[in-house]
């Protein structure tokens, strides 16, 4: 298997992740995230195809990070949704991995790549992965900052207890 066709399924797979993800959580705006990050994915596979077949390398630019201001507006208003999240938590933390998989291997390649075009778009695939962890590790501390962090005024200097 080349590094595109391992790419490609990575991709696939990634997509397929959160959209199972998103179908086993109830949470609307964990749903609504996860359903972003696999259209991303989507987008990634997309390039990666055009890559290997040699078509043009251009890559439309990720809105998750504009949409996802939303997710989190919507995740706060909803005081219900708190309680009893450990499924929720497990996606967050196993999405967190997959993602922090997807930056290595993209820089991997564009280490081992001469070609400058397709080194550039390796990279700027990787730093859409990295958008995703961020997404992700602060979707992850928003939802369990409730059981780690001191709210009040005069602690709100303290990190993790």
């Amino acid at each position: 298997m080349n590094v595109f066709d391992f790419a490609a399924k990575m991709e696939l797979d990634g997509k397929s992740y959160y959209e199972n993800m998103a179908e086993a959580t109830s949470v609307a705006s964990l749903k609504t995230l996860l359903m972003m990050l696999a259209s991303d994915e989507q987008k990634h596979f997309e390039v990666v195809l055009a890559m290997k077949r040699g078509d043009d390398l251009s890559m439309a630019d990720s809105t998750v990070l504009e949409d996802v201001k939303n997710v989190f507006e919507t995740f706060r208003a909803d005081k219900t949704i708190l309680g009893g999240l450990e499924k929720e938590y497990d996606i967050c933390k196993h999405s967190i991995k997959i993602e922090e998989e997807s930056i290595k291997l993209y820089e991997d390649m564009a280490r081992k790549e001469n070609n400058p075009e397709i080194l550039q778009l390796f990279l700027r695939i990787a730093n859409e992965e990295k958008k995703h962890y961020n997404i992700m590790d602060n979707y992850y501390e928003f939802i369990l900052r409730p059981e780690y962090y001191l709210e009040w005024r005069e602690f709100g200097n303290l990190g993790r207890l």
